[in-house]
């Protein structure tokens, strides 16, 4: 199994992804530390890392094509097509993600940019332009990060028969 967890910035990717890794024994990769390893992208003026879809899309393919058991994490994951079977578009109100940004001491405009991409939903766009319907599953961060994932294992849970934790054995 193959899951992607991909949302705005700020609405609990990362926390969800090693939830999620952990439960199911898999191995839990985020995009810029891929990207980093991978030799993908660039640091802009501000010091952020751009990174190029094509060629990102192609690393992550390859990878993809050669590991099963991996949960990928990243906001720009979205834009790209990639053999994934699950996606996981997390979900934030508007609000909720300005006041996280707001701790997390993002700048003004960082904080604007992303509460807008929620509020247009541009990750959702996107993941349904670059998935099938039938491998999305909508989270919507709960008020703690156990209750989102307890929602977010539920529902690909629900989607996935037979997907259960690492040795977790069936009662007959």
């Amino acid at each position: 199994m193959r899951i992607l967890i991909t949302g705005t910035p700020g609405c609990g990717k990362t926390t969800l992804a090693k939830k999620m890794g952990k439960k199911l024994g898999f191995r839990v990769i985020n995009e810029k530390d891929f990207a980093l390893q991978n030799n993908i992208g660039y640091f802009n003026e501000e010091n952020e890392l751009e990174l190029p879809l094509k060629e990102l899309k192609k690393k992550v393919t390859l990878f993809l094509k050669k590991n099963e058991n991996v949960v990928f994490e990243g906001h720009v994951l979205c834009e790209i097509k990639a053999p994934f079977d699950k996606i996981i578009l997390l979900k934030i109100n508007p609000e909720e993600l300005e006041m996280r940004l707001e701790k997390r001491n993002y700048s003004l405009q960082k904080i604007m940019d992303n509460v807008f991409c929620e509020g247009i939903d541009y990750c959702k766009k996107c993941a349904y332009r670059n998935y099938s319907p039938l491998k999305i599953i909508e989270v919507i961060s709960q008020t703690t990060a156990n209750k989102t994932f307890e929602l977010a294992f539920q529902k690909i849970h629900k989607k996935q028969k037979g997907l259960a934790p690492k040795n977790n054995k069936k009662k007959a």
